[in-house]
């Protein structure tokens, strides 16, 4: 009797870890995924879809114009009509620019519409609800699963000097989303 007893504990034990081992290969971040399979961690830009970029994201812009501050956040959302698009807000703390009056054309929080395709993120900024009065056109960096975007942004709005330069910025999803 004490034989069958051990032979039980000594098959529970190999189960144990035979079943330990295979769930930790299954966790395994470095594991390899064949060609042509979806890496559901890390989508790639062709994958990435805008229902994985709503939340909170912080904005910073390494060369902005006189009046706009270099930091501010975004949140982005299902667009209400277009399923597939994108709305949101991005805020902006104006008194924050460095001794600079406020841009003329823009308030501290405007609302945005825009779609991603094949990684490509494209939005329409309008500080008053009704004009366009700037425009993103951002790419997602590779290996950031979605997380990172770099591109430029533009001032359109009816204050801007008609050779308004592009504004590098850099969106990053805030941590927690």
């Amino acid at each position: 009797m004490t034989s069958s007893i051990s032979t039980r504990i000594a098959l529970f034990f190999i189960a144990a870890c035979a079943l330990s081992t295979w769930a930790t290969a299954q966790n395994n971040p470095k594991k390899s995924t064949p060609a042509g399979t979806n890496n559901v961690a890390c989508p790639s830009a062709a994958q990435l879809k805008p229902v994985q970029l709503y939340g909170a994201w912080r904005v910073h812009f390494s060369q902005p114009p006189a009046g706009l501050p270099a930091d501010a956040t975004m949140q982005l959302e299902r667009h209400a009509e277009f399923s597939e698009s994108l709305a949101g807000s991005v805020s902006r703390e104006l008194g924050a620019a460095a001794g600079n009056r406020a841009v003329a054309g823009h308030a501290p929080r405007a609302q945005l519409a825009g779609d991603l395709e094949d990684g490509f993120l494209t939005l329409d900024e309008s500080s008053n609800g009704i004009s366009i009065t700037g425009t993103w056109n951002g790419e997602m960096v590779e290996g950031s699963c979605g997380k990172k975007f770099k591109g430029t942004w533009k001032d359109t709005s009816s204050s801007a000097p008609p050779d308004a330069a592009d504004v590098p910025f850099t969106l990053e999803r805030n941590p927690g989303w």
